[in-house]
C-alpha cells in the first residue's frame, strides 16, 4: 500500500471511515492511520474523528497521484492517473508506454518537464511547481482522417475546465493555443501512431501544458509580450490539482466532444488579417473567415480566392 492509495479515498469535505479504507485496500486500520500521518507531514490537512472517520480539508500546492485521484472519485480513468515529479516530456513518456500496451485513459501529469515540446518542434517552457503538464492516451478505432478535429476538441475541453475552476474562459488562437488578455497561457500538442498494415490509428496522445501560477517576471524577457499564466493575467491563484482533475474529466470525453460552435465563438483569429507560415514556403497574407468542419482555417487570399489552411503557423497581423 502507498500513501496515494489512501489519499484516493479521501474526498475533499467528505468523511470516510478508516475501517472502510482498510477493508478496500486489504490492510490494517493502523496502516491507514500511519499513511494519514505521513500525508499530514506532506501538507495535507486531514481531520480525524473516532466516529466519522477521516476528512480531507485542504491539499498542498503540489501535483500528486493520490491528490488528483482523490478529486476523480468514481471516474473510469481514476486508477490510470499518475503524477511525476519530473519527466523529459509527458507526451514522449506516454508514447513509450502506449507502444508497450498502456490502456486508453492512461494519464501522466508532471510537476516539471525537461524537454517539453510544442507544435513544429518548438520547446515549451515547463517550470517546476507552477504549471500543469499533462498527456492523455486515447485508442480510437478509426482512421487518422476521423481525428482531424482532435486538437480543436482538446482546446474546447481545456477551455471549459479552466472556466469551471478559475472562472475565466480563455480565448482560442487557431489552432492549439489558449489566451487570456492576449497572452498565451496554454498549448496543445496531439500526436498519432498509425498502424501500417491497417491504416488505422494505433493510439493518440493529447498533450496539454497550462501556465498556472507564474508571475509575469518568471517568463524570459523575449516571451513576456506573448506569454502569460492564469495568475499573471487574472491575479487569481490556481488550485492546480483541482484544475488537473477537471481537465481529465473533460479530456476523457474526446473524441466525441461537441466543439465547433464554442470554438468558433472563442476563436480570436477569425475576422483578422493574418500571416500564414508553412515550412519551405514564403509567408502568405490572408483574412481569416471561418473554422471548417475538420477544424481547418478558411481564409480569403489577396486575390479574393478562398483557401483552407490545415497546417502551419498562423499569426495575426498587427501592421
Amino acid at each position: 500500500m502507498e500513501q496515494a492509495d489512501v489519499l484516493a479515498f479521501l474526498q475533499p469535505g467528505q468523511e470516510v471511515s478508516g475501517a472502510m479504507i482498510a477493508q478496500q485496500l486489504g490492510v490494517t486500520r493502523a496502516a491507514v492511520a500511519k499513511a494519514v500521518s505521513q500525508l499530514r507531514l506532506e501538507g495535507y490537512e486531514i481531520e480525524a474523528s473516532p466516529r466519522r472517520g477521516y476528512c480531507l480539508r485542504a491539499m498542498p500546492d503540489r501535483l500528486s497521484t493520490g491528490g488528483i485521484r482523490a478529486l476523480l472519485a468514481e471516474h473510469p480513468w481514476q486508477a490510470r492517473v499518475r503524477a511525476l515529479q519530473t519527466v523529459d516530456s509527458t507526451n514522449l513518456q506516454l508514447k513509450r508506454e502506449a507502444a508497450d500496451g498502456a490502456q486508453e485513459g492512461t494519464v501522466l501529469v508532471a510537476e516539471q518537464q525537461t524537454a517539453g515540446r510544442g507544435r513544429m518542434g518548438r520547446s515549451f517552457v515547463s517550470a517546476s511547481g507552477v504549471g500543469i503538464y499533462m498527456s492523455v492516451l486515447l485508442r480510437p478505432d478509426c482512421t487518422p482522417d476521423r481525428l482531424m478535429t482532435l486538437t480543436a476538441q482538446a482546446a474546447v475541453a481545456v477551455r471549459q475546465a479552466i472556466a469551471a475552476v478559475c472562472g475565466t474562459a480563455p480565448d482560442i488562437k487557431w489552432v492549439n493555443d489558449l489566451l487570456i488578455s492576449g497572452k498565451k497561457i496554454c498549448g496543445i500538442l496531439t500526436e498519432l501512431s498509425v498502424e501500417a498494415e491497417s491504416g488505422r490509428v494505433g493510439y493518440a496522445v493529447v498533450g496539454v501544458g497550462v501556465n498556472c501560477n507564474q508571475p509575469s517576471e518568471a517568463f524570459p524577457p523575449e516571451l513576456r509580450s506573448i506569454a502569460g499564466s492564469i495568475y499573471s493575467q487574472t491575479g487569481a491563484r490556481v488550485d492546480r490539482s483541482r484544475l488537473a482533475a477537471e481537465m481529465i474529466r473533460r479530456l476523457s470525453l474526446l473524441p466525441a466532444l461537441s466543439w465547433r460552435e464554442e470554438y468558433r465563438a472563442a476563436c480570436v483569429t477569425l475576422g483578422k488579417d493574418v500571416e500564414i507560415l508553412r515550412p519551405g514556403k514564403p509567408a502568405c497574407a490572408a483574412y481569416a473567415l471561418e473554422i471548417g468542419e475538420s477544424a481547418e482555417l478558411i481564409v480569403r487570399l489577396p486575390d479574393g480566392t478562398r483557401s483552407a489552411v490545415n497546417s502551419g503557423e498562423v499569426s495575426v497581423r498587427t501592421d
